[in-house]
């Protein structure tokens, strides 16, 4: 398969679907640049080639064409990242969008208003997608965030064009999730959050993929539960109890060591303020509920990611919004930054991970960080990924 580096952009006009879903504030200044930055590579390449770029993107979920999901508001802080003044057009399949594509010279930069002011976009319309091919003689996908969605610009847009790759940050998203799923080294999940619903398929692909299963959030108490522990007022998913007995029962047969909290940082309400004290996981009292882990599991959490080859993470161990319950976290955190400067090679992704990282300063401290949780997580499963196979299958 073709990658970026295989082509020369000379004279040619690139179509790149990025991810400029950022977040804004209430004065709609981008709050965290992740994303732009990103990008930025796949850009620069074909510019410096000495091709033009058409971007395109959506932000948000906008319901029609609503001011605050314009992408006009990001404009500003995408040309100070790139280095380039970026042009905008006021629409993405309009006349005026069009004639500004068709006047980009090499070296410049255009940037679509948001997609999915469309609805077409999302329904995947072939005639809405006919439109956006207009802008490019060749496509890249660089939008991990939105590869799980077959959408018009991130898998129909594909098959119009000969000339198509993935672009720099989509290539080492599916090369960072492979190098823990294709391996033989000693591999170890953690899975954290809240429910053991969200996971489930995760858990079942994974099993066959894994040495080590580590279960930390608010999931644990769904299997303390179902092995007959007490769990006091702490979360618990009453329909999936017997689930968590199969996936344990699985999981052994497969060979798989899981590690469930020992003790765990109870607390009598959902509140940094709350009172606290630790319990052993399965002894929590009425009226108390569980928001970390304790200082036991820690030490058992650090030995199994210490000998780790591989360790891929995916939610908190705690709610460590709150400063009172964060330890958990951070401390899982040091361990792998730990392990990952002994040579193991560690991927985290998901929303929740991903904030715990960038909030804890990890995110230079461990392999790669996941810029698209749902799209992660659907790879996780085993799924084939819509605007992954557009670029493979061609």
């Amino acid at each position: 398969m073709m990658t970026l580096d295989d082509y020369n952009f000379e004279n040619k006009q690139a179509l790149i679907r990025v991810d400029f879903n950022v977040p804004l504030n209430e004065n709609f200044e981008v709050t965290d640049t992740t994303r732009i930055e990103a990008a930025k590579p796949t850009i620069t390449k074909v510019l410096e080639d000495g091709g033009s770029v058409v971007l395109m993107s959506h932000l948000g979920r906008p319901e029609g064409k609503e001011e605050k999901f314009s992408l006009k508001h990001i404009v500003a802080k995408v040309s100070e990242i790139i280095g380039v003044q970026v042009k905008f057009a006021e629409d993405c399949v309009d006349d005026e969008a069009q004639k500004a594509s068709d006047e980009l010279a090499n070296g410049e930069i255009l940037l679509l208003e948001n997609l999915r002011f469309h609805p077409e976009e999302k329904k995947g319309d072939e005639n809405f997608a006919e439109k956006l091919v207009q802008h490019g003689d060749c496509y890249i996908n660089d939008a991990f965030g939105t590869a799980h969605r077959a959408h018009a610009s991130t898998t129909v847009v594909a098959k119009y064009f000969n000339e198509k790759c993935f672009g720099y940050l989509l290539a080492k998203e599916i090369e960072s999730l492979q190098e823990v799923l294709d391996s033989d080294d000693k591999v170890t999940a953690i899975l954290g959050g809240a429910k053991v619903s969200s996971k489930i398929t995760v858990i079942e692909n994974i099993l066959d993929k894994v040495d080590h299963l580590i279960i930390g959030g608010g999931m644990t108490f769904t299997f303390i539960k179902a092995q007959g522990g007490k769990v006091g007022n702490s979360l618990v998913e009453e329909d999936k109890l017997d689930l968590a007995l199969e996936i344990l029962e699985k999981a052994k047969a497969k060979n798989v060591q899981v590690h469930l909290p020992k003790d765990a940082i109870i607390a009598d309400a959902f509140a940094n303020d709350a009172n606290t004290k630790i319990t052993a996981i399965n002894e929590i009292p009425e009226g108390w509920m569980g928001l970390d882990v304790g200082p036991e599991t820690l030490i058992d959490f650090d030995k199994v990611v210490l000998n780790s080859a591989k360790i891929l993470w995916n939610g908190p161990l705690g709610v460590f919004e709150m400063e009172n319950f964060a330890k958990g976290t951070i401390s899982l955190g040091n361990s792998i930054a730990q392990a990952t400067k002994n040579g193991a090679f560690s991927l985290v992704g998901g929303g929740d991970s991903v904030a715990a990282v960038k909030q804890f300063g990890f995110e230079d401290k461990v392999s790669y960080v996941s810029t698209g949780g749902g799209a992660m997580l659907e790879m996780l499963e085993g799924k084939t990924l819509p605007g992954i196979a557009a670029i493979k299958n061609a």
